[in-house]
């Protein structure tokens, strides 16, 4: 399925790169890697790229955490559009009117196609400033050979090697449009599954404050940070796991920008490639009468 163009959304195509804290350990060994750095990452673009042909589609759960709260939804991904409905508000199950505000917007989105078609034109364009970052990236750094990690749960494939490079900002690197002008401030490191040839991790920050316009429509801050994950789910359908996301700045001048928010998704289940937006809306009121149910039986199941 489309991994990286649909599961990350704007915010993404200001903060694509990489930079090592220390979230994993490390087995740093001193051989050679079989493929040159810069070789393995395009080869492994490509491919992310070229799966995004892949029609397989999951239902799965969104737990989003930003300082003011968190908000739990669950989503599916339709031939048509991403279906989602919230189901939690800071942990505690949304009130009647709640659920029922969630579900008049739904209902509107089915039965009005000029709403679902510009729902749809958005995440075509999210997906697309993506793919630009992606294809930018064996031009826009340098790489090199750091070790082996061990994949984890969330983290490509539990047990299988994952190649570790690092990477700085390449200084001959011009980019084409505003939207890889933030790649000339990053650094950082990527995991790569060798024998697949998918990106199993980036975690980034910028190095250096990027401006935007010649400054006149904004920039970010030094010190910005973001972490992105993606696993394999099932035969090689890999999808987005966790995002982090930490960046100041200002955007034309005078409005600040500040972002920081953790997503985890979780809970994956495949659903037919042919869904329609509909039909997951059906499928996701199923869902939601399942979770309502969820905490009465597990209160029967209580030991007395």
């Amino acid at each position: 399925m489309n991994t990286f163009p649909r599961g990350m959304l704007p915010v993404l195509s200001i903060a694509l790169a990489a930079f090592a804290v220390g979230h994993l350990q490390t087995a740093i060994t001193a051989q050679s890697p079989p493929v040159p750095p810069i070789e393995l990452v395009k080869r492994t673009v490509q491919n992310e790229i070229r799966s995004n042909s892949d029609d397989t589609k999951f239902m799965f759960r969104v737990r989003r955490e930003t300082p003011r709260g968190s908000q739990t939804r669950l989503m599916v991904q339709t031939s048509e559009a991403i279906a989602a409905v919230t189901v939690a508000v800071n942990d505690r199950p949304l009130s009647p009117q709640q659920l029922h505000a969630e579900e008049a917007r739904l209902q509107r989105l089915v039965e009005n196609p000029d709403e679902l078609g510009k729902k749809l034109k958005q995440e075509k364009d999210d997906a697309e400033r993506v793919t630009r970052i992606m294809k930018a990236l064996p031009d826009a750094f340098l790489y090199e050979y750091a070790g082996i990690e061990q994949g984890r749960r969330g983290v490509g494939k539990e047990g299988d090697e994952l190649v570790h490079l690092s990477f700085r900002p390449n200084p001959d690197y011009n980019p084409p449009s505003r939207v890889e002008q933030v790649l000339t401030g990053m650094q950082g490191t990527i995991l790569i599954d060798e024998p697949k040839l998918r990106i199993a991790r980036i975690d980034g920050t910028l190095a250096k404050q990027v401006g935007f316009g010649w400054g006149m429509l904004g920039h970010l801050d030094r010190g910005g940070h973001f972490l992105v994950e993606q696993a394999d789910m099932a035969n090689n359908h890999w999808e987005i796991t966790r995002i982090d996301l930490s960046f100041t700045g200002r955007l034309l001048l005078f409005k600040g920008l500040n972002i920081k928010s953790n997503e985890i998704y979780d809970d994956f289940h495949r659903v037919p490639s042919g869904l329609t937006f509909a039909q997951g809306v059906e499928l996701l009121k199923k869902q939601e009468a399942v979770l309502a149910q969820k905490p009465d039986s597990e209160e029967k199941e209580k030991p007395k």
